[in-house]
């Protein structure tokens, strides 16, 4: 498989590392300063980049018909307008706040605990998310997602990174050096508290990931998540 890797920092380092062990060849390594030259040659794009530069990663792509998986957190504001390009274009268009597989498999756990605690109103949820220093959103697009599996499925209403007002979730959010990714989502009752909680102890989960979703979308036609890759739709 020819991969366009559109971001080339530490996520793309490894993405590149991972793949050439599975026999992938990379025909671009782009950054924001670099051209799409070689874009046209490949047979999925990876975008793992910066947020002011994402949207044109993925349009780009789109428009040239190359299937696209993005794992850049920080622009989905412009979301739906991608959707609509790649219904469009009949393009392929995966994203994912986050691609480890340990995640997705949290997803899955958090969504079915958050729904059968909904029912339970004498615990408070909060939650706390970690992360080195370089990365540029807060909270992290995999707490906001867990956030909204949480919403989506009790009486809370919204998320807030600081001083949320009644039904709306505290997401603590922490940079600490050489961090890959922790969250945790408390329950806490006057009389226990139950943790869930997931720690990556590196980024080759998220890359791992992330191509693992890339050789999945090759040949297909839509809008995709992890629960398709995986087979949890």
């Amino acid at each position: 498989m020819k991969i366009a890797l559109l971001g080339y920092g530490k996520m793309g380092k490894v993405i590149e590392k991972i793949a050439l062990e599975r026999g992938h060849e990379i025909v671009l390594r782009k950054d924001e300063n670099s051209s799409f030259e070689g874009l046209q040659s490949a047979d999925v794009a990876i975008d793992f980049s910066v947020p002011k530069v994402a949207t044109q990663n993925i349009s780009e792509c789109l428009n040239q018909n190359i299937p696209i998986v993005s794992g850049t957190t920080g622009w989905l504001d412009d979301y739906s307008k991608m959707v609509t390009l790649c219904e469009e274009k009949n393009g392929a268009f995966l994203y994912g706040s986050n691609f480890s597989l340990g995640v997705n498999l949290f997803f899955e756990v958090n969504d079915y605990l958050s729904k059968i605690m909904s029912k339970f109103n004498q615990y408070a949820i909060s939650m706390e998310e970690i992360h080195h220093t370089q990365k540029l959103d807060k909270p992290s697009g995999t707490a906001i997602s867990l956030a909204n599996q949480i919403v989506n499925n009790s009486n809370y209403t919204n998320w807030s990174i600081k001083n949320p007002i009644e039904n709306e979730i505290y997401i603590e959010v922490k940079r600490i050096d050489s961090v890959p990714g922790t969250h945790s989502i408390f329950y806490k009752s006057p009389v226990d508290t139950i943790e869930i909680k997931h720690t990556a102890h590196n980024r080759d989960g998220f890359a791992f990931g992330a191509l693992l979703a890339s050789e999945w979308l090759v040949g297909k036609k839509g809008v995709f998540t992890m629960r398709d890759v995986l087979g949890f739709d």
